[in-house]
């Protein structure tokens, strides 16, 4: 009989046992699964909106770009959002966790043991919430800041590294210096005012759960001496209003990086909600070749009065060459972004193989032209990379071709490591002459059906200029037997010699036009400097 009873209260002592530990393990693991999908939701968000950013970034025009910072934009793309993930999952955790508790103790304060009393201590809370309230708004305030002057940083640094040759050639370190201090001095300066307005929420806690315990005991120990409530309720009471703590810092914890959150959503936003400057509705997806054609186009840009093409009109065979030139700010580079559908004609028509350029997609359209900017822009990668860049499955021995038409094989040559070297970022190994006849070898190799080289030739010599036009020549003649078309823009008359055709623009107008000959003949511009040109090689050349 003993030995059952004994066996009955241990079993009944291990059941007692068993039910807080398996409380406690299934809690544990409830709170870490959660925790788990929470914060992945939260960083899947930044993820998406970093996404988002990206992408709208790479859909925007130069207009868009030449308003806004790249440090900005980074800033926004790293610190802004990483305040929203924080936001969507700190905030969330901390405030469904002190509210769960704020509602499971209040309900055991006003239910539980006297809903008299629990009346009174919670009075100072209506105070705190507006106190809460108030902070919230100027910690709003602070973090807009704050985010502004990291911003603000982050362009500066991003900007000196970028030209650190340009200031270290003008002496300009210290300058440069005592700038970067004062931007580093403004940021922390911003982050520390925002820091102080979340300290506030503290003593507002503070002063909050001290007058509510004073009440508590005021008023509890009134009713316990009139017998509404017993000495060890009046204790339960006071132990539970301890349990507020945490939730009413919680509070102020979750206010704060929702508001952190919602300053750096106001930075953010806009630029997600960006118009794209080009909208793209094309329906097709092959730009093959075929008669470029431009149609009495007139375009001005958003600002100006002048327009920058007015009236142009010009056709170009499948497999011609097509050269612009004119004076400076003629619009030969606007003639190019029209192309690309970097802009959009305010007037007139722009049609490829019969079609406008706007009934090509942009992937399909850009994918199907080849072009070398005056600046090319180089990765940090090796230099075999970046000719492959818009052919990454080229084998070496067409990489080396290409290089070979753009006269870089014999440079890539004399280098360490040759086409496996390094070029550093935007190509800052290799010199300016170099960096284009990596753009042009780039663009030879991708075989487009549209070739435009807009004033590519502009950082070499005569004598890699001609040996470059003499392997163009040929490409040329290749190009020409598949339909493939070739736009030279160029302000060195000797690039556009060999042309098929040549247009002369001068103030966004076409003022001339014809072959080499026939311009010649003509006596105008394209005449006078041609002379003049040619003159000044004579004169280096002696």
């Amino acid at each position: 009989m003993k030995q059952r009873l004994a066996a009955t209260a241990l079993a009944a002592l291990l059941a007692a046992f068993a039910t807080p530990v398996l409380a406690g393990a299934a809690i544990y693991l409830l709170r870490v699964g959660w925790r788990l999908r929470l914060f992945a939701a939260a960083y899947q968000l930044g993820v998406e909106l970093r996404t988002q950013l990206y992408q709208r970034l790479a859909g925007q025009g130069p207009q868009f770009f030449q308003r806004s910072r790249t440090g900005d934009l980074m800033a926004r793309a790293t610190n802004d959002v990483d305040a929203i993930e924080m936001a969507a999952g700190e905030a969330f955790l901390a405030g469904f966790d002190g509210t769960m508790t704020l509602v499971l103790v209040v309900a055991m304060m006003t239910l539980g043991i006297n809903w008299k009393l629990a009346a009174v201590a919670l009075l100072p809370f209506p105070l705190m919430a507006i106190a809460f309230w108030i902070i919230s708004r100027h910690v709003h305030d602070a973090w807009r800041q704050s985010l502004d002057r990291f911003s603000a940083l982050n362009d500066h640094v991003q900007e000196t590294v970028a030209g650190v040759r340009t200031l270290r050639a003008l002496g300009l370190e210290r300058r440069a210096a005592a700038d970067f201090a004062q931007h580093a001095q403004a940021a922390a300066a911003a982050s520390l005012d925002a820091q102080r307005w979340e300290a506030a929420y503290e003593p507002a806690v503070g002063i909050s759960i001290s007058t509510a315990a004073t009440l508590t005991l005021g008023v509890g120990g009134w009713l316990a001496w009139r017998g509404e409530m017993t000495i060890g309720q009046l204790t339960a009471f006071s132990l539970y209003l301890g349990q507020l703590i945490w939730p009413m810092f919680a509070a102020g914890w979750v206010l704060s990086l929702i508001e952190r959150g919602r300053a750096a959503w106001a930075r953010l936003q806009p630029t997600l909600r960006e118009p794209l400057a080009i909208v793209d509705h094309g329906t097709a997806r092959k730009f093959g070749p075929g008669e470029l054609s431009l149609n009495d186009v007139t375009f001005t840009y958003p600002g100006q009065s002048a327009p920058a093409l007015a009236n142009v009109s010009v056709a170009v065979a499948p497999g011609a060459t097509l050269g612009v030139v004119g004076p400076t700010g003629c619009g030969k580079s606007t003639l190019v972004h029209l192309l690309l559908r970097h802009y959009a004609p305010d007037t007139g028509a722009i049609r490829h193989d019969g079609r406008l350029l706007a009934d090509y997609t942009l992937d399909a359209l850009r994918g199907g032209i080849s072009w070398v900017p005056q600046e090319p822009f180089l990765f940090s990668s090796s230099l075999a990379d970046n000719i492959a860049l818009a052919r990454p499955d080229a084998t070496r021995s067409e990489i080396v071709g290409a290089a070979r038409l753009a006269a870089l094989h014999d440079d890539v040559e004399r280098l360490p490591e040759g086409y496996d070297t390094p070029v550093g970022e935007k190509g800052v190994t290799l010199s300016g002459g170099q960096r284009q006849r990596v753009a042009i070898a780039r663009a030879l190799l991708a075989d487009a059906p549209l070739l435009l080289l807009d004033d590519a030739l502009s950082a070499v010599d005569t004598g890699t200029e001609t040996r470059i036009l003499a392997h163009l020549r040929v490409a040329r003649g290749d190009r020409a037997r598949s339909g493939r078309t070739a736009l030279i823009v160029s302000h060195r008359l000797s690039a556009v010699a060999d042309a098929d055709h040549i247009i002369v623009l001068a103030h966004g107008r076409l003022t001339e036009g014809g072959t080499h000959d026939e311009l010649l003949a003509l006596g105008g511009w394209y005449a006078a400097q041609w002379r003049y040109q040619q003159l000044e090689a004579s004169l280096e050349a002696a």
